[in-house]
């Protein structure tokens, strides 16, 4: 076994000593690499299991016969597919894998089968496999190698489906197609030079594709593709820049499609354009905020869509023909997705989740607008007062600009000034939301921790200006909205500024080691989780098919200018700043920042004799998804912030 752990230390030795220790303390299973943590009494577990076995319901596809859904959920080590028939009905578990399966479709017609997606331990590689529900056996259909599949869209006659893989030659995202049946006779249609195409729709008659082309959250571009000519033609100018145009469908008028835009807007609009006239239309302008997502009925007469307002979401109904919409009542305050008409078009389906609630599914009746409720996980021990309520804050930063976040109060059985963690969201162009915290619900309920889930220049949901405010070289105008933050908090009489914590992940965990040495005289400690310690190493070594897309954000490498600026903020240039404790966490397989971006920080701050915990999971990628990793992650921040941010 890989790893070094502390026991704690006893005044006498021998095998008794060591038994004692090891039955009272947390041994970290077979796949974690452990370094330098300090020992996890067994009782800490106990104290947190309360606030550690909540699940949800995500739903995710609804049989042709509009009444059976395909829900993911866990119930034991990972999401797994499930089948539900029935309000409040009983949950019929469909896969059993160690590694998660977190999406799956039906064979639009007959429904019989479904293809779902499965990676290896996160190494975000997705193969494809068909699902047979009379015999549930999988078989696999594409190459089971390193490629990624996915993005499928079925035929209307259910004979088929298009796919993306990046199979070719790993990095360029093409198209292909699929008989399931035939899965040997599997072709490549279209060749494409990128990783960020994606198929957003088929045509009734099988023959055209609406294909989209992501460049960066700032610019997307949309084609017209002949499946029978195998010709791609432009839909919208790909010399235009700076331009978000995606999500698009075909209208009910075979001559248009639906997408959003935020061409002469802050906000992605909803719209139509003419693929005749180029003429475009928009219909939610009235509404100050982004159009975060919709779907369309299959016979193209109503379009459910939902805004994202400051991190809530609302969910609205259109009539296609009129174009008059209206907010959908009675839902909760909260965060909505998944949402999917039944073939039908009589109801509406879609997942919520609240502050004091998980995700759940629910059905929209657009007859009656009666919604009922689908599932109803479980909380675990958790009841709707231990759960913090989140409250929208806003800070100025150092240059006026106005940035906002959620604060997370502690239970009111705390007095005097608390700590802090502030917590930072991945992307950048990541949103934190208005959500329930979850296992979260420890640091406030029991720990008295307060927390602040910011979103920093650079987060989505706040106009395409503020998106893109980051980019390049003003990449530590994010980490200065961080400092302004530290300084509002200095302001409030209920909260410690002596005791403060920062946690991010991804390019959250970036943020979080940036913070670490700008600001290593106002913070206690950190912890970094799948971070990003130098853009320079960073994108010489994540995965190809996403390393020209990254570059569009974070800037070029290959330019001299900016791989100097890389080199100057670079966290690990700069570890001779940080002086506070530093706990590192990382996925073996992670495709996106890879292990080389933890593990050289951990080594040159060991190195510098700084005090810094890692954990590893062999079996992981970009994040941990399996529960006992999960738990073991969630002791060891709890153990560390007991020792460095409590104390």
């Amino acid at each position: 076994m890989n790893y070094k752990y502390i026991l704690p230390v006893f005044l006498f030795s021998g095998a008794v000593l060591f038994s004692q220790a090891t039955s009272q303390t947390i041994v970290p299973n077979e796949n974690l690499i452990v370094e330098n943590i300090l020992a996890i009494p067994k009782s800490l577990s106990e104290k947190i299991k309360k606030y550690s076995e909540s699940r949800s319901a995500n739903f995710t596809a609804i049989h042709p016969n509009g009444k059976e859904l395909i829900m993911v959920t866990r119930f034991a080590s990972t999401n797994q597919l499930h089948q539900i028939s029935q309000p409040m009905g009983n949950r019929k578990q469909l896969t059993f894998f160690d590694e998660p399966v977190n999406s799956a479709d039906y064979e639009p017609v007959k429904g019989e089968y479904l293809i779902y997606s499965k990676d290896i331990g996160g190494n975000e590689f997705g193969q494809l496999f068909r699902l047979d529900l009379k015999t549930m056996e999988s078989k696999l259909l594409t190459d089971g190698g390193r490629s990624q599949n996915g993005g499928i869209m079925w035929k209307k006659d259910g004979s088929g489906f298009y796919f993306s893989s990046t199979k070719r030659n790993g990095g360029d995202r093409d198209v292909y197609y699929m008989n399931p049946l035939k899965p040997e006779e599997t072709r490549l249609v279209l060749e494409v030079k990128g990783g960020g195409w994606r198929i957003n729709d088929i045509s009734s008659d099988g023959k055209k594709l609406i294909i989209g082309e992501y460049v960066s959250a700032n610019e997307s571009h949309l084609y017209l593709f002949d499946t029978e000519n195998q010709k791609l033609e432009s839909i919208t100018d790909r010399n235009e820049k700076q331009i978000v145009q995606g999500s698009a469908k075909f209208a009910k008028n075979p001559d248009e499609i639906w997408y959003v835009t935020d061409r002469d807007n802050e906000f992605d609009r909803l719209a139509t354009l003419n693929l005749k006239t180029k003429k475009i239309s928009y219909f939610t302008s009235a509404i100050p905020w982004e159009v975060s997502g919709y779907t369309l009925s299959k016979d193209k007469s109503k379009i459910a869509f939902e805004t994202n307002e400051s991190g809530l979401n609302k969910l609205y109904l259109m009539d296609t023909n009129s174009k008059k919409y209206s907010e959908i009542k009675g839902l909760p305050v909260g965060l909505v997705n998944n949402f999917e008409f039944t073939n039908d078009g009589k109801s509406l389906f879609f997942s919520q989740s609240t502050y004091d609630s998980s995700a759940d599914i629910y059905r929209l009746d657009l007859a009656t607008n009666k919604i009922e409720r689908w599932t109803d996980s479980e909380q675990g021990e958790m009841q709707k007062t231990d759960m913090s309520a989140p409250k929208l804050i806003e800070w100025k930063s150092f240059d006026g600009m106005k940035i906002t976040g959620f604060y997370y109060p502690v239970s009111k059985k705390f007095t005097g000034k608390r700590p802090v963690l502030i917590n930072i969201h991945g992307g950048p162009e990541g949103q934190s939301m208005a959500s329930s915290l979850g296992s979260g619900n420890y640091y406030t309920n029991e720990m008295g921790v307060a927390l602040i889930y910011p979103n920093v220049r650079g987060s989505s949901g706040f106009g395409k200006t503020y998106i893109a405010s980051d980019n390049g070289f003003n990449r530590m105008n994010s980490v200065k909205d961080i400092g302004a933050l530290l300084d509002w908090i200095a302001k409030q009489p209920e909260l410690d500024k002596d005791r403060i914590m920062i946690m991010g992940g991804s390019y959250g965990g970036f943020m979080t080691l940036a913070t670490a040495y700008e600001y290593a005289d106002k913070i206690r400690c950190s912890v970094d989780i799948v971070g990003i310690s130098d853009f320079n190493t960073f994108l010489k070594n994540t995965e190809e098919y996403r390393r020209d897309l990254r570059r569009v954000e974070y800037g070029d490498e290959r330019d001299p200018a900016m791989s100097a600026f890389f080199t100057k903020i670079a966290p690990l240039n700069n570890t001779d700043k940080i002086k506070k404790p530093m706990f590192i966490i990382q996925g073996t397989n992670d495709p996106r920042v890879p292990v080389t971006e933890a593990t050289q920080m951990r080594d040159k701050l060991k190195a510098q004799g700084n005090t810094v915990w890692y954990l590893e999971a062999k079996n992981e990628g970009h994040g941990f998804r399996k529960k006992e990793n999960v738990d073991f992650q969630r002791l060891a921040v709890i153990r560390f912030m007991e020792e460095y941010l409590l104390k």
